[in-house]
């Protein structure tokens, strides 16, 4: 099964869609008895819906009477269009695309738009081809925009670059829809030529320019839109959720494992906004893609917020395929592409039955269609932590006088905050001071570039013992590490070395718990199953350390991305991300 759009519908197939739509030949398959969801006219209507092949041929009264070789009795249940995640990681729920599919498309996902730029910064144009051949041939729709900050800022060290030339060499790629979040905002605002000249590459390829603009408000917001960048996926409130609509924004709202902001923005998806939002999962863990699902997640709560559930739909499937241009997908229409969902339930989004292509590929909460062998991935690909020579001296931090900042945990939101303290020191040392949950935050560059090692402060872990570590660090993706002790963050570093990249938990110098991770640092070749069990182990083991707060390992990830304010850490140093600089440790 192909994973597109790779092939538009050929002569053949619209030849048989028309035929089979004025009843000169049966249809493939014929759905009686159906509740159909228009997310067109934002309607639900009574009727048959008919098939022809991969294409749906017509619906409702046109094609009462009509044969099909199949004829599906639906019993009053209700055929919607099968959801698009509008932008979505895959690299962030720590699986392959393949087992990807596995999770979502049961729940009535036939489509995502990625940004692998996850493993664009580690692994470059290798990494990105890796990923087309590992997300072809699925029963799910997997298009990419092409990673544009690779690195996602000069202040850190990532595995490749991607320039201009590498950009444009995948914009004429069948399932590329665009240029990927273009993140370096400050980049923008500073009207730098080369980050403009991204936004300009979509433009000039008939495709599109995505935004990152986390806190971009007034003239900044009108200055970054005049890039020709046309949609944010970082809002957090309403009222900047209204300023960038009235601006032109497409405004993707996120239901992330860390950053869960529906709940704040519901009120927006209104019949005025109808065709101006759409809903993306970014990040999802592997325990939350298992519990609550991907983008369908974000149809359930928004209409349990009294969100119209046509509306809701919509957001998730026709808003999505306009913004991006993805021709024939989205709504249940004639000669569009059959990828629909059977529901058992409208309010609670509960999927019976998923057609992709028009052929049943799910059906009770399990994965029908078989999938392809993992695509094969080389050196440039498994073999990417290449560690500098380490001590427990690597991660001291000199004493100063006055106080230092220190990086401020924001509950529930990727933004953190900057707060000043008074460290505690021994000697002529800064030392972590877990009764004021003040821990040593540090960052490893792992691409065997520079060797450098940036560290810092941070507060809102609750971790008194131990240290965690990872390879996951969005987006240079070197090693983070959280720790009481640097002889405990020593220990989780190595480990990670050994093991090729992944999730450590180390404390009293041995390791507690691990999940390796052997594709780019950054996934593992598993079951989902499995690698939500080694990370349930994981946050036990934290858990036992005094960190309380869920999905720690994300949070951490998250700590080093210089283009999210307000204070990181990467392996060059502190950043402050809004004055778009290096910052001491002190005043």
């Amino acid at each position: 099964m192909a994973s597109g759009p790779p092939v538009p519908p050929d002569v053949e197939e619209i030849k048989t869609a028309v035929n089979t739509a004025l009843g000169r030949q049966p249809g493939t398959v014929l759905f009686t008895n159906a509740r159909i969801v228009n997310v067109i006219t934002g309607n639900i209507q009574d009727g048959p819906v008919l098939l022809a092949g991969r294409l749906i041929a017509g619906l409702g009264d046109a094609v009462r009477g009509a044969t099909a070789r199949e004829v599906v009795d639906l019993g009053g249940r209700w055929l919607a269009p099968g959801l698009i995640d509008g932008h979505v990681h895959l690299e962030s729920s720590l699986i392959t695309p393949g087992e990807y599919a596995r999770a979502v498309v049961p729940r009535g996902v036939t489509g995502v738009v990625c940004d692998p730029h996850e493993i664009g910064n580690v692994s470059g144009v290798d990494g990105i081809r890796w990923f087309l051949r590992a997300s072809d041939r699925l029963p799910l729709d997997v298009w990419i925009g092409v990673p544009s900050c690779v690195p996602s800022s000069p202040l850190e060290t990532s595995g490749a670059r991607l320039g201009l030339a590498e950009i444009a060499s995948f914009l004429d790629e069948p399932r590329v829809v665009g240029v990927a979040e273009i993140m370096d905002f400050p980049g923008v605002l500073a009207a730098r030529e080369e980050v403009l000249r991204k936004a300009l590459l979509a433009e000039t390829s008939r495709k599109v320019a995505c935004g990152h603009a986390p806190l971009v408000r007034g003239q900044a917001l009108h200055a970054y839109l005049a890039a020709g960048i046309r949609s944010d996926h970082e809002t957090t409130e309403v009222e900047e959720g209204l300023e960038k609509l009235r601006a032109g924004c497409f405004l993707m709202i996120r239901e992330g494992s860390i950053s869960r902001n529906l709940s704040a923005l519901a009120t927006l998806v209104v019949s005025r906004h109808m065709d101006r939002i759409g809903f993306v999962t970014d990040d999802r863990l592997p325990n939350d893609l298992l519990e609550e699902g991907g983008v369908d997640v974000l149809v359930r709560r928004a209409i349990r917020q009294n969100v119209d559930p046509v509306l809701a739909l919509r957001c998730a499937t026709w808003n999505t395929a306009r913004h991006f241009a993805l021709s024939r997908r989205g709504a249940i229409a004639p000669g569009y592409l059959a990828d629909l969902v059977v529901l058992d339930d409208l309010q609670e989004f509960r999927a019976g039955a998923v057609y992709k292509d028009g052929r049943l590929v799910a059906d009770g909460g399990r994965l029908r269609a078989d999938l392809p062998l993992p695509a094969a991935a080389g050196d440039a690909v498994r073999n990417t932590v290449h560690l500098p020579r380490l001590s427990a001296a690597s991660f001291r931090l000199p004493a100063g006088p006055g106080q230092v900042r220190c990086v401020k945990l924001v509950p529930s939101q990727l933004l953190t905050e900057l707060v000043w303290i008074t460290p505690r020191t021994v000697g002529s040392e800064i030392v972590a001071d877990p009764n004021r949950d003040i821990a040593k935050l540090a960052c490893v560059e792992r691409h065997g570039r520079r060797g450098t090692v940036g560290v810092g402060l941070v507060t809102g872990f609750g971790l008194r013992n131990g240290a965690l570590a990872s390879t996951v660090a969005h987006d240079h993706h070197n090693l983070m590490a959280v720790g009481a002790t640097d002889d405990d963050i020593l220990v989780a570093s190595r480990r990670l070395a050994e093991m090729g990249g992944g999730f450590v938990v180390a404390a009293g110098g041995q390791v507690l718990a691990d999940l390796p991770l052997p594709i780019a640092g950054l996934m593992s070749d598993l079951r989902l199953a499995e690698v939500r069990a080694r990370l349930d182990r994981l946050d036990e083991a934290a858990r036992s350390l005094g960190v309380r707060i869920p999905s720690p390992f994300m949070i951490l990830s998250f700590l080093g991305l210089a283009v999210i304010p307000e204070l990181r850490l990467t392996d060059l140093g502190l950043v402050d991300v809004m004055a778009g600089r290096l910052v001491p440790l002190g005043a």
